[in-house]
């Protein structure tokens, strides 16, 4: 059993939030969005009305760009709908990362464009059983939340393997969560450790806090303080800002210049 409780985490995964915040002992756990895939390098430069000409005349990369841009505003003003339809003719074309970018779309809606869950979980899952590692781990945090379809934590934590055995930082720490906490499988503070550790190596913030914090209570691994101490900072480096509280905790003052992801 717990000895006290300090925080509530929130659990997030590539840019969609969890609905639920659930209270935990000393340290705080959560998951953070992971970098998007890029389109291919040398598109991107290109002004956008090439691009487009490109994507008209059937280059499925230019039509990956394109949906890019309008879903990020440049080179042209930002489009939900817009970039729908570029994801949507990439994806048509196999482009398993515009399918994901369009499940993502679709599921939260934008100007011009309607929610529409059922779609979102059908490209998600069939993106997913593709073996593209962002939408295994997406689909396992819309399981673990019942998002448009039944909970299912044990299949959630499949999911999230899935994509953690594939490298996924924010995977790995996902599992991680679930693996400490017993959801969805059997708890391990062994197995937690060994998640967050890969996590961390993976520049994934929250990874980085959550091993800080397992290095804080000796889970899995000899109390270290001062490993906390450092895997905090390199959290609340990259502005993570439970890792902030955390350090603050310990008595390390954190400098208020740093920006802060909520």
């Amino acid at each position: 059993m717990l000895d006290y409780i300090l925080q509530g985490f929130e659990l997030r995964s590539i840019e969609m939030k969890n609905l639920k915040t659930i209270a935990v002992f000393a340290l705080a756990l959560g998951l953070l969005s992971a970098p998007l895939f890029a389109a291919d390098d040398a598109l991107t430069k290109l002004p956008f009305a090439k691009k487009l000409q490109l994507a008209k005349a059937g280059d499925p990369d230019a039509k990956m760009a394109v949906g890019e841009a309008y879903e990020k505003g440049q080179g042209v003003l930002s489009s939900g709908s817009n970039a729908a339809k570029w994801y949507r003719e990439a994806a048509l074309v196999g482009n398993v990362e515009a399918q994901f970018r369009l499940a993502k779309l679709v599921s939260t809606g934008a100007p011009g464009l309607k929610v529409d869950k059922p779609t979102a979980l059908k490209l998600l899952e069939a993106a997913a059983k593709r073996g593209h590692a962002p939408s295994q781990n997406l689909y396992g945090l819309m399981l673990q939340n019942g998002d448009g379809l039944v909970k299912d934590e044990k299949q959630a934590v499949e999911w999230y393997r899935k994509a953690a055995d594939q490298g996924l930082a924010v995977a790995q720490n996902n599992l991680g969560v679930m693996v400490l906490n017993g959801t969805g499988t059997t708890r391990s503070v062994d197995e937690a450790f060994q998640l967050f550790s890969k996590g961390a190596k993976g520049k994934d913030a929250w990874a980085m806090n959550n091993l800080g914090g397992m290095y804080e209570m000796g889970w899995g691994t000899t109390k270290d303080l001062e490993k906390a101490k450092a895997y905090y900072k390199q959290a609340a480096t990259d502005g993570n800002a439970i890792a902030v509280k955390n350090l603050a905790r310990l008595g390390v003052v954190w400098p208020e210049t740093t920006a802060l992801k909520p």
